[in-house]
């Protein structure tokens, strides 16, 4: 959602790099630049001030200007001011959930109506599960919107969490006393209450609101604001923080186009933590909110961390431990490519991948102006799909004749198969020059020495589909992307 931002301050950090020397007036030049780079991302005036002055002042101090790098410098000082933005004084670290408390832990859910409370109850409910192994109980609290409370129920199913069993005609104060009651007598760790939301804010949501939590006495008070209302968004967070005592804030639809301006304007607005955002409809897109990693993303140094967490979750060791082997041993075959092409997909696709890793910036840019997008990794899985497990495992079986049969299959064109087919001999050919390096420590120590894109140019794998020098993208399993993948599958 921060891409319209990241590519205006990256346009003005590199003319600032490019320069040997900085006077005052190039730094205040910039910070014009950057201030209006906000006020178009929808950052609130009050905010954009601020931020603009504190840079100013800090940039312009002769340590910087006298720098070797004075431009190096600026940057890290935007840096840390973003950081500052979205994080506070709890610094580049996610702020956690207060699940220590005394159980059942109250986390009560508000915001208006459409802005994802229910579904990100229900994330929440998950995430609470896996990654802190406690027992949880949901409720709805909604009793005005239509079938509010069987999705609940509905969403609980799939995320295997409780829910509270609906009694019709119960008003949100009574079923709060019985979802405690419930929690109590079965042993919750903790507790989830899905609170009614409105068209806009008014008198009659504040006050149930405010009864809810005289009720529950929750420990968590989390509002859930949905980040493509832009400005308004701020405005309802301060409507909110003004009426009940927030904890923390939830940003959902952190994977649309919104300018950005929401998130960068929350922390300041409202005085509490960002803690979580939604990064897409599935139930297990839900991430806490890394200060320090966003701001990485919104200037272009990526997110190797988030990337390293989300192979983690995605990856499964067996295969990555059978693909290890294999590639130990220097094979690579069609089964073993289509493996890591899913688990691509899983990870976010191949847009999410480049913008998580540095310097791929522009491979991802050059990459949108090709058309080349997450559907060539359908094609691709389509040709593999359609071929027969022998052909899979040798993939030198592969003639004109069969080339026919699985492009028909596949709904494509022979070249593509050719493309694929090409691709997967440019991987082999790396895992076998990897094997001859001496396997993963030798080829460890030519990343050591030359870097990643120099030990994998060495193989001939280039950059990616002429990025201008770009940096390979890695194999999930230690392979690489050939150069060919802008063209591959490309349709004329």
């Amino acid at each position: 959602m921060f891409d319209n931002l990241s590519d205006r301050l990256g346009t003005v950090f590199d003319r600032l790099r490019g320069r040997g020397a900085l006077s005052e007036q190039d730094v205040r030049d910039a910070m014009r630049e950057v201030r209006i780079a906000l006020l178009e991302a929808d950052v609130a005036l009050p905010v954009a001030r601020r931020f603009i002055d504190a840079v100013t002042e800090k940039a312009i101090g002769q340590d910087v200007l006298r720098s070797v790098t004075p431009g190096q410098q600026v940057v890290k000082i935007v840096h840390d001011e973003l950081v500052e933005m979205l994080g506070g004084e709890s610094g580049a670290q996610a702020e956690p959930l207060n699940l220590a408390a005394r159980p059942p832990v109250v986390v009560m859910m508000v915001g208006l109506q459409g802005s994802g409370k229910t579904t990100t109850t229900a994330k929440l409910a998950k995430w609470i599960r896996e990654k802190h192994g406690k027992k949880a109980l949901m409720a709805s609290l909604d009793v005005a919107r239509p079938a509010a409370q069987e999705q609940l129920a509905v969403l609980g199913t799939q995320v295997d969490v409780a829910t509270l069993p609906i009694v019709q005609g119960q008003q949100p104060v009574d079923i709060a006393r019985r979802a405690l009651e419930s929690a109590r007598l079965q042993n919750v760790d903790v507790l989830l209450l899905d609170t009614a939301g409105r068209l806009h804010v008014d008198q009659a949501l504040m006050d149930e609101m405010k009864a809810v939590a005289g009720v529950s006495t929750p420990t968590e008070v989390l509002l859930v604001v949905d980040s493509l209302t832009g400005q308004d968004a701020v405005n309802v967070a301060q409507s909110f923080s003004g009426e009940v005592p927030l904890t923390g804030v939830v940003l959902t639809r952190m994977d649309g186009d919104a300018r950005g301006g929401a998130a960068l304007s929350m922390r300041h607005v409202t005085g509490k933590p960002i803690k979580f955002a939604g990064t897409g409809e599935k139930l297990d897109a839900l991430e806490a909110f890394h200060p320090g990693r966003v701001a990485d993303r919104i200037l272009g140094m990526g997110d190797v961390v988030s990337l390293v967490e989300k192979a983690a979750a995605t990856i499964k060791e067996e295969e990555a431990e059978q693909l290890a082997r294999r590639m130990a041993k220097g094979q690579f075959d069609l089964n073993d490519l289509r493996m890591q092409l899913k688990q691509m997909q899983n990870m976010g696709g191949l847009g999410m991948l480049a913008g998580m890793m540095p310097g791929m910036k522009k491979a991802k840019a050059a990459m949108a102006q090709s058309g080349v997008d997450d559907k060539v990794l359908v094609h691709m899985d389509a040709i593999i799909g359609s071929m027969t497990p022998k052909e899979r495992a040798r993939p030198e079986l592969m003639n004109a004749k069969r080339k026919k049969r699985v492009a028909a299959g596949a709904g494509l064109e022979v070249q593509d198969v050719n493309k694929l087919l090409k691709m997967h001999q440019e991987m082999a050919r790396a895992m076998k020059q990897i094997r001859k390096m001496g396997g993963f420590k030798g080829l460890a120590a030519a990343f050591g020495e030359g870097g990643l894109g120099g030990a994998l140019g060495g193989m001939g794998m280039g950059g990616m589909g002429g990025s201008g020098g770009a940096p390979s993208l890695p194999g999930l399993g230690g392979g690489a992307m050939p150069a060919n993948l802008n063209d591959l599958m490309k349709k004329k």
